[in-house]
């Protein structure tokens, strides 16, 4: 990792100025950086017309069922709730052991506790939802996690994430390491926070039904699970309304999993996935362009 000194060129001042800043912020109470938050995400909204398309473009197709209007209003309140993720971050680089045990909720935690108990490997199946940071630094102060990072372009920016994502005992594997890494990882008794869900091209992907919709999935989690004997444990992170908090919910170990077949594997973890986002529809990270990879012959998703 590099040293601190490498980044008192001047040339990192203005990152070191914006990062000064959103450390006051994270000292804000919640409900006031909520409402900021909110601000950021409608101007965002307003002004982000290419980002705008794709969130209009996924909630559309995968909610065919809603009405336009339905529609439209789930959009506005997910970019309220990524706007809010601006403070989320500083709260899970910087936020002292007390503050995060009062802002997040545990529901489910059972079903990790009964895993540790009966001394099983451990998966925590944990999808691109907007309280995935908060969530993830939560978890680690019971039970520290190893997850994959990938660094950030900037360099004194990858060393504040890197900071702030192991300052509770987190393990970070870097994202180009072989898969070995995390194989040993796990058998080693450490729990993975995975995060399986975004289009990362044909590259050991299948195409597995999303929202009923053909989407380029890595299969890995069946995998995984196979060669650690590990149990698969859903775990979604969520901001809470009025700026009252995050909610992490813990779901039941998957049952009779993995199957031997990676794509009957892929199938079921999208569709423990795409349940949670019906149940938290603005919660899930739709500014990605979850659809972009197409299989041969579709056309384009996104225009």
């Amino acid at each position: 990792m590099t040293k601190p000194l490498a980044f008192a060129h001047p040339r990192y001042w203005p990152v070191w100025f914006a990062l000064g800043v959103l450390w006051l912020l994270s000292w804000l109470p919640l409900p006031l950086m909520t409402l900021l938050g909110s601000g950021i995400g409608m101007l965002l909204y307003a002004l982000h017309g290419s980002r705008r398309r794709v969130v209009h473009t996924n909630i559309e197709r995968c909610f065919t069922e809603l009405t336009r209007a339905e529609q439209r209003r789930i959009a506005r309140r997910h970019f309220r709730a990524v706007g809010r993720t601006l403070f989320d971050s500083t709260i899970a680089w910087w936020a002292p052991a007390w503050r995060l045990r009062r802002l997040v909720r545990l529901r489910g935690h059972e079903h990790l506790e009964r895993a540790r108990r009966e001394k099983r490997n451990i998966i925590l199946l944990a999808p691109h939802f907007l309280g995935l940071d908060v969530g993830g630094m939560r978890v680690c102060m019971d039970v520290p996690v190893v997850s994959v990072f990938r660094h950030p372009d900037d360099k004194l920016v990858s060393w504040i994430m890197q900071r702030g994502r192991t300052r509770m005992g987190a393990t970070l594997v870097e994202h180009n390491k072989p898969f070995t890494t995390l194989v040993r990882a796990v058998k080693s008794g450490q729990p993975l926070y995975y995060l399986p869900d975004q289009d990362a091209g044909r590259r050991n992907s299948v195409f597995a039904p999303f929202f009923g919709i053909p989407a380029a999935t890595f299969a890995v989690l069946g995998r995984l699970a196979d060669m650690t004997d590990a149990v698969v444990i859903p775990m979604i992170s969520v901001q809470r309304p009025w700026g009252l908090g995050f909610e992490v919910n813990f779901f039941p170990p998957l049952e009779n999993f993995p199957s031997g077949d990676a794509l009957a594997d892929t199938t079921r973890m999208n569709l423990e996935i795409e349940k949670a986002a019906r149940r938290w529809p603005d919660q899930y990270f739709w500014v990605h362009k979850r659809f972009k990879t197409r299989p041969e012959g579709e056309p384009r998703f996104y225009k």
